[in-house]
């Protein structure tokens, strides 16, 4: 499978910016921009955890360290570098962080997601942005069905409620100044935002992220603490997302405005199950993980199911899922088993695995 052939080819030279590359999301797309041979600039903090993916790739990529909210600094590096695509990555992206700083989650992903799109106003360059935000956007009712593009925002917890906003602007914006009825008149802009679900896989030391403490635990020795073992998530390898980012992608680089709009992508149903069943699964490939169930009464709300419907960029972007819960858990687990044990990085495999079982789908993006 040649790398620079998916998804037509579009990224192969292209000029990409990516805010929020040093983060675990952020490194994984960078690195399969890199090995489509886009020409990528990132643009985020230094890296907050120690391991961290980002450092572990030694990207042949340009590295800016510096905050979205520098409105100044950010426009200069717009400036320069001339993006063709945005991907906007850059956030606070933990709930209980927010419950600890509401007035930091609150600046970075409301008045940052600002900033970012008037960079893009100032920049001629750009042609193509996609913001990425949350499931958790969405206003939570805990039911059983998925949650469409098209229902109202919300946010009960701080980082909710900023994503929720994240994507008002993202929509006044598409109105005001990237209209559709005005482009290839008065701008040449397509603007679209994405929401996952629970994106897991390898690379991941984010505080207060259940990956994370289960990966932690095991390297120390000791037993994972569940705080919540019947919270059902969407669990998803992140792969699954970051082709769906890049689809989109690809169809606002080539001028299609019917998909500057918002998209939802998640596993099918039967990727969304508690917690608790996500660690065995994991027990079950790397057997020194360990658990145990201690529930905390004064831990911050957490919402207890929370699903998306999907069927819009299935039917729409010809975009679905490639591996299913039991593999993400398998390649999960094996990538830190690969790290902890034996100190590879496994992470070009997984990706050539991920291409490869996507070609064996006959998925639009590979063929």
């Amino acid at each position: 499978m040649i790398m620079q052939n998916l998804f037509r080819g579009i990224y192969k030279k292209r000029k990409v910016l990516i805010t929020g590359h040093t983060g675990f999301k952020g490194s994984w797309l960078a690195f399969w921009l890199s090995q489509m041979g886009a020409d990528i600039l990132g643009y985020a903090l230094e890296p907050n955890t120690n391991p961290n993916h980002f450092s572990m790739l030694d990207l042949p990529i340009e590295s800016v360290i510096g905050d979205i909210r520098d409105i100044e600094h950010l426009t200069r590096v717009f400036g320069k570098f001339q993006p063709e695509i945005i991907f906007h990555l850059a956030a606070q992206p933990l709930v209980r962080l927010s419950f600890d700083d509401p007035v930091e989650t609150f600046n970075t992903n409301i008045m940052g997601t600002v900033d970012i799109f008037e960079a893009c106003r100032r920049t001629p360059s750009v042609r193509a942005v996609i913001n990425v935000t949350s499931d958790k956007c969405y206003e939570n009712r805990e039911w059983v069905w998925g949650y469409r593009e098209k229902d109202p925002m919300g946010g009960y917890d701080p980082y909710s409620a900023s994503k929720g906003c994240a994507e008002l602007i993202t929509s006044a914006y598409k109105n005001s100044f990237f209209n559709l009825a005005e482009y290839g008149r008065k701008h040449y802009t397509l603007l679209a935002s994405v929401r996952a679900g629970n994106v897991i896989g390898g690379g991941d030391w984010a505080k207060d992220r259940i990956i994370t403490d289960m990966m932690e635990a095991v390297g120390h020795g000791k037993k994972l603490y569940i705080r919540n073992p019947q919270a059902i998530r969407p669990w998803q390898h992140v792969l699954e997302p970051l082709s769906g980012y890049l689809l989109l992608g690809q169809k606002l680089l080539e001028g299609e405005k019917e998909f500057a709009d918002a998209w939802n992508f998640g596993p099918n149903d039967d990727g969304a199950i508690p917690v608790v069943q996500m660690v065995q699964e994991m027990q079950k490939i790397w057997n020194k993980i360990s658990y145990k169930v201690e529930q905390d009464k004064n831990n911050p709300h957490e919402a207890g199911l929370l699903k998306l419907d999907c069927s819009k960029a299935r039917i729409k972007l010809k975009w679905k899922g490639v591996w299913d819960h039991r593999a993400t858990f398998s390649k999960t687990a094996k990538w830190y088993q690969c790290y902890y044990e034996n100190q590879q990085v496994i992470t070009k495999n997984q990706l050539k695995e991920y291409v490869a079982d996507a070609g064996k789908l006959g998925l639009t993006w590979v063929n």
